[in-house]
């Protein structure tokens, strides 16, 4: 959790000092991250289906394990 702007958030990338999350920043602390959440379930997705084995989960001769 950061801390919240009183100063309505950096414009242009401009701190404003004397808000809290501005100094913080101002100061060397890291920005906040935005995460992709749809690449990330993409990606672990990918994973799955190349660590998938017909032969150890008994797919038979059609496999639908990814099909939904």
């Amino acid at each position: 959790m950061t801390t919240q702007h009183t100063c309505g958030g950096p414009i242009f990338g401009r701190k404003t000092p004397g808000c809290p999350r501005c100094d913080e920043l101002l100061a060397g602390a890291e920005p906040v991250r935005w995460r992709n959440r749809r690449a990330e379930a993409d990606a672990q997705r990918r994973a799955d289906i190349r660590a998938h084995d017909c032969v150890k989960s008994r797919c038979g001769s059609v496999c639908v394990a990814f099909d939904w």
